[in-house]
């Protein structure tokens, strides 16, 4: 009998340390000198392969309730139970929430007349290699170009910038929504025209709280990234590339969506 994988991993070469996590039952403990749980590392060249799984996932999600942070001016979610086991016979809640609630992301079409919807992407646009890096020692609120070049040959072989300011740490107070930093028009710039797919923020958004304009969301989303904003726990990643995944809800027209965020390291 074949190995019975639980997780199988894209058919390229990997970088990152991974784990032995499950074997043909002939050999129920190893393969060779490697024992489940030992960390392996190993590049696939054919999907049938031994079947691997990456060492540790982080979630970047912060979950959605109803007394949660939202954007001024937004309604928070509604929450109830529309069907219950004692009445039904099985438990159903009814969800109402804006598209853009809790950690989720934006699509060009959010501010750019004729943008894409994010259901116009084909899945792959939604993970990838990611560049993370910190900045919450940064006391100014502008994020400027000399805090992002460093990164810059980092940056042409990944496909995700994630941004930690370390504002995540006020969520759930009124100091999350004032003050928090931002990119620069001109860093804004030069991120936009690096080719990647995405930019994430542990911020309520790319622009500052007073802002009528928007005018980092249109420099960014009019180059055909999208934005993921209230990114959680990047505090728990090192500098460097991480596998970075952001699945937004399917539905048709969709400006922008709640995503479940997770990094594997």
């Amino acid at each position: 009998m074949g190995m019975r994988p639980r997780w199988i991993v894209p058919c390229k070469p990997l970088q990152a340390p991974f784990q032995v996590l499950e074997i043909n039952n002939d050999q129920p403990s190893q393969i060779g000198n490697h024992k489940i749980g030992d960390p392996w590392r190993h590049s696939l060249t054919n999907k049938k392969e031994l079947e691997i799984i990456m060492t540790t996932s982080i979630d970047l999600t912060h979950p959605i309730h109803e007394n949660m942070p939202v954007y001024p001016g937004t309604e928070q979610p509604v929450i109830i139970t529309g069907c219950s086991i004692e009445k039904d016979g099985f438990l159903e809640k009814k969800i109402t929430f804006y598209s853009h609630t809790g950690t989720h992301m934006d699509a060009p079409a959010h501010l750019i007349k004729g943008g894409k919807y994010l259901d116009q992407y084909d899945i792959s646009r939604f993970h990838g290699s990611a560049s993370v890096v910190h900045l919450e020692s940064n006391e100014d609120e502008s994020i400027d170009l000399t805090l992002l070049k460093p990164l810059e040959n980092q940056l042409k072989d990944t496909d995700f910038l994630l941004i930690h300011t370390g504002w995540s740490q006020h969520w759930g107070t009124d100091n999350y929504f004032a003050n928090f930093p931002v990119l620069t028009p001109e860093a804004a710039e030069w991120v936009a025209g690096i080719g990647l797919k995405g930019i994430g923020f542990d911020t309520i958004s790319a622009d500052s709280s007073d802002t009528q304009t928007y005018p980092i969301h249109k420099i960014l989303l009019g180059s055909d990234m999208v934005i993921v904003e209230n990114l959680a726990n990047l505090n728990q990643l090192q500098a460097g590339p991480v596998e970075f995944i952001c699945l937004p809800l399917h539905f048709q027209q969709a400006d922008g969506s709640p995503i479940r965020a997770v990094v594997f390291i």
